[in-house]
């Protein structure tokens, strides 16, 4: 009887794992093809859970481990995840944390120092926990994570001394940097779209919308290169504020529900065990007056070739009335020599050890594979290439991005041009570089919609600013767009760790929304507003990313030590004259905010605008937002 059931038990199993293989392969971007695959997928796991608990006796007789158990507990949990990349519902998400914490509170792996396949399999348990953990932002998790993570290592080199576990340290340093850095800044509100901060997601009313029908994003694509910037798996500093600023704040009961209760069985305590009734966590996180987040593909160090697919194949799919955003955050120059350490999602085990390579997007969040000569080649050959030494660093060009080291020659560089075949389709594009300038000639040269266009400053780090490393904190750029207070406060010089400070961050924070909500009235009710611009702005995402960028422009050009127009973000087509760093509005708002932090001196404000009563009448209106929506001025 007992080898009948470990029978059944192994081919469900296998039968499970088959169907994984054919989810965890398909792409991520475009359209949700796999739902259906899924659903199999998950009934088959779920079958599969709910056999080995009600023979569990009978298989632990039969030799099965916890361990096993565990195993299964970490492929829902992967499931989950993977489903979260394609259609960005947050549920998916927080369904892949309540698996993941199950497993690490029941302590299913536990012993695993002692054996070398399951220490591996516990490290990549916990990498991907990680991941999750921070982008559901539990910091205090993510630091448990890390404990484990270091003293599992510490143990493995203790008991499996033949075993060399240098690239799982990489693992650690890279979260360790990254969480460095993402917290360095208390974060006074959610990096997500959220209703009591921002404006609430109504329609406006456009005046120059006209015949136009307004547009709703509905993909957006990110991507970052930058030499040695901080990352963890495929998600660098800059992705991670990006992808989180378009989507909406859990609402609902949501924030009531216990992810770390647990039952004896080491389970969470819901009806059908360990968290399978993800409906109940998406009803209580649904808000029927959200619509659904954009969908969002993120690609890590993409060759050229493949990036300009994953936009073709989006574009191709977009919805009538519907915009693709796509954010590239690179660099105009090459690296001359490019060495470095080996990272968590690049470095390689020995081919003589059972596991293959340290966590990449592939490999950390949803599948094993084994090491071979030609992942060496793939991935060692982009660190540790041999770079060409004639000429500057620049592109000679002067007119493209580089989404890798310049050994690999075309392959790596971005061309305006090879933006241009997707501007028949609406595009918003954000381009985070010190080359943006160079995308300017795609206003203009569309070849069938207006296309919007952010661009970043194209100096370098201006002086007075040498605290601010791009490699160490992200792009200033992008740190406006999805964290403005934080952004501020770092470029001014302030920490806002001091809790002391808090209620003044606060205070802050509200003074910027009710500017915001100033500049969006201004925008909504403008006669020269651009068609482009009329047609986006009723998107809650697109016009908190507009805003946002008037409040960087406005900043960085008051900002003393700035005094060059290089140090400027720009936009194209440009935005009315009524939200210029010079008009009065943008000063009062941006003289109220640096009075509440105390460093008005930093900036220079424009002599005739200057306690006239231009600004007095424009403060007027803010407070009259203030008073309208209930915050505090």
């Amino acid at each position: 009887m007992e080898e009948r059931v470990s029978e059944k038990f192994r081919s469900l199993v296998e039968s499970a794992e088959k169907k994984f293989a054919r989810v965890r392969d398909l792409p991520y971007h475009g359209r949700d093809r796999c739902g259906p695959y899924f659903q199999k997928v998950f009934k088959a796991y779920m079958k599969l859970w709910k056999f080995q608990q009600e023979n569990r006796q009978k298989l632990v007789e039969a030799g099965l481990r916890r361990a096993e158990i565990g195993e299964i507990a970490s492929r829902i949990g992967q499931l989950y995840y993977t489903q979260y990349l394609r259609t960005s519902e947050i549920r998916f998400l927080v369904e892949a944390c309540v698996f993941y914490e199950a497993i690490l509170e029941r302590y299913y792996f536990k012993g695993s120092s002692q054996d070398l396949g399951l220490a591996y399999k516990e490290l990549r348990f916990l990498a991907r926990f990680m991941v999750v953990c921070l982008l559901l932002n539990r910091e205090e998790m993510v630091q448990k994570l890390v404990e484990r993570h270091k003293s599992l290592l510490d143990e493995c080199k203790r008991t499996l001394q033949d075993a060399s576990f240098k690239d799982w340290k990489h693992v650690v340093q890279e979260i360790v940097r990254f969480v460095k850095a993402d917290t360095e800044l208390v974060t006074v509100r959610p990096l997500r779209y959220c209703v009591p901060y921002d404006s609430h997601p109504v329609l406006l009313n456009v005046a120059n919308l006209k015949a136009w029908r307004p547009l709703k994003l509905q993909d957006a694509l990110l991507t970052s290169y930058h030499h040695n910037e901080v990352k963890f798996s495929d998600i660098t500093l800059d992705t991670f504020r990006m992808l989180q600023c378009l989507e909406w704040e859990p609402s609902g009961s949501f924030h009531q529900i216990q992810l770390t209760d647990s039952s004896a069985d080491g389970v969470c305590n819901r009806p059908d065990g360990f968290g399978i009734n993800h409906l109940k966590i998406a009803e209580a996180m649904d808000d029927a007056m959200l619509p659904p987040n954009p969908r969002k593909a993120i690609l890590y160090r993409p060759s050229v070739t493949h990036l300009i697919a994953v936009i073709a194949t989006i574009c191709e799919e977009l919805s009538p009335e519907s915009i693709m955003l796509i954010y590239i955050s690179a660099s105009g120059k090459a690296e001359r020599n490019v060495t470095s350490l080996p990272t968590a999602s690049g470095a390689l085990m020995n081919s003589s050890q059972p596991i293959l390579r340290v966590p990449h997007a592939h490999d950390l969040l949803s599948k094993e594979s084994s090491v071979t000569t030609d992942n060496h080649r793939k991935y060692g050959s982009e660190s540790h290439a041999s770079v060409d030494d004639k000429g500057d660093s620049v592109d000679s060009s002067g007119t493209c991005l580089w989404l890798g080291s310049r050994g690999n020659g075309g392959v790596n560089k971005l061309y305006p041009a090879d933006i241009l075949p997707f501007t028949r389709r609406p595009l918003f594009l954000i381009i985070d570089s010190d080359n943006s300038c160079a995308f300017k000639i795609v206003h203009g040269s569309e070849r069938g919609e207006s296309a919007a266009l952010l661009l970043s400053p194209s100096g370098p780090t201006f002086s007075g600013l040498s605290s601010f490393d791009p490699t160490r904190n992200g792009s200033l750029f992008t740190f406006f767009l999805t964290a403005p207070i934080q952004a501020f406060c770092k470029l001014v010089g302030l920490s806002n760790s001091n809790l002391e400070m808090q209620d003044v961050y606060r205070k802050a924070e509200g003074i910027l929304s009710s500017a915001f909500s100033v500049w969006e009235v201004i925008l909504s009710k403008s006669d020269n507003l651009e068609i482009v611009w009329a047609r986006v702005l009723p998107d809650p995402f697109l016009r908190r990313l507009i805003i946002r960028f008037i409040f960087c422009r406005t900043v960085l050009a008051l900002y003393a030590p700035c005094g060059k127009n290089r140090y400027l973000p720009e936009c194209q087509p440009n935005l009315p004259a009524s939200v210029s760093p010079t008009c009065a509005t943008s000063q009062s708002t941006l003289h109220r905010l640096a009075s509440c932090l105390g460093v008005v001196d930093q900036f220079s404000f424009t002599c005739s605008l200057k306690g006239t009563a231009q600004i007095t009448k424009a403060i007027s209106e803010i407070e009259e937002v203030c008073r309208e929506k209930g915050t505090v001025c």
